[in-house]
């Protein structure tokens, strides 16, 4: 498998994860212009995207869907049955046939299983997806604002997470520029997750198994990469779990493709 942040947080996010056989982005918060460049400069063809599975409708998360599949209309959206109560502007006048509205937690896309799992966050709906192939597992986790037990059972044993580790609630609860009203929501169970949080959550799961993190949809605002890995490492470090040995830590930004996992 192989798995790469192209874009990570308020301005965009977009995540791609392919198999032998197929090729997947998770979300597209990007322009279509900006999202081709990105793909093509690690030798991706975007004409060659199987799906887009799309965790929920903010604009950060949905915003190029729609100008993609209208281009390449071999692709196809997934989004789960029960959004289908909500309005998606986004991707109206889409074709239906571009549209999969799957009713089951578990599917297939050609030779990749997909799982998704519901979040807690503020918007319609929010679901993460874990995406497998044999015994490598994939999952992606954002935009959340607590880990509950039955989310932590489908993050164990990644070979690759990508964690969402949004911001520093000291910057977040000293920032002049943020509302109360808009703190507490961030700060609240369905807001996003903090540093201290994906830290603290990442202590259980390296116990089961997983080697590899992703911190993601860093705020431009309340955070910076160097904090947010410095958290993680040292609350790991608290815990007896040395970053790089146990564990290896990896930050993605908004302005530039991550790096690429093979696995």
């Amino acid at each position: 498998m192989k798995a790469v942040s192209i874009a990570s947080g308020s301005k965009g996010n977009c995540i791609f994860v392919s198999s032998n056989n197929t090729k997947i982005l998770i979300d597209n918060g990007l322009s279509l212009k900006t999202l081709e460049t990105k793909l093509k400069s690690i030798d991706i063809n975007p004409a060659e995207i199987d799906a887009i599975l799309l965790t929920h409708e903010h604009n950060d998360h949905l915003y190029g869907v729609k100008p993609f599949l209208n281009k390449y209309k071999n692709a196809k959206i997934y989004i789960p049955s029960f959004a289908q109560n909500f309005c998606l502007p986004g991707l109206i006048a889409l074709p239906q046939k571009q549209i999969v509205w799957y009713t089951s937690s578990d599917f297939f896309i050609k030779d990749i299983t997909i799982s998704s799992f519901i979040l807690p966050h503020d918007s319609n709906f929010c679901v993460g997806y874990s995406l497998l192939v044999g015994d490598k597992k994939v999952t992606v986790a954002t935009d959340l604002g607590f880990i509950s037990s039955q989310t932590m059972a489908n993050l164990n044993n990644s070979d690759i997470l990508f964690l969402e580790s949004n911001h520093d609630e000291q910057l977040l609860r000293n920032n002049v520029k943020y509302t109360a009203r808009l703190k507490k929501r961030i700060l609240s169970n369905h807001g996003h997750l903090s540093n201290k949080s994906c830290g603290e959550a990442l202590v259980h799961l390296v116990k089961t198994g997983v080697k590899q993190v992703v911190l993601a949809h860093l705020s431009q605002e309340n955070n910076t990469a160097i904090l947010a890995y410095n958290t993680v490492k040292k609350i790991l470090g608290e815990n007896g779990i040395v970053e790089g040995e146990h564990i290896c830590v990896d930050v993605a930004f908004q302005d530039r493709v991550g790096t690429i996992f093979n696995f």
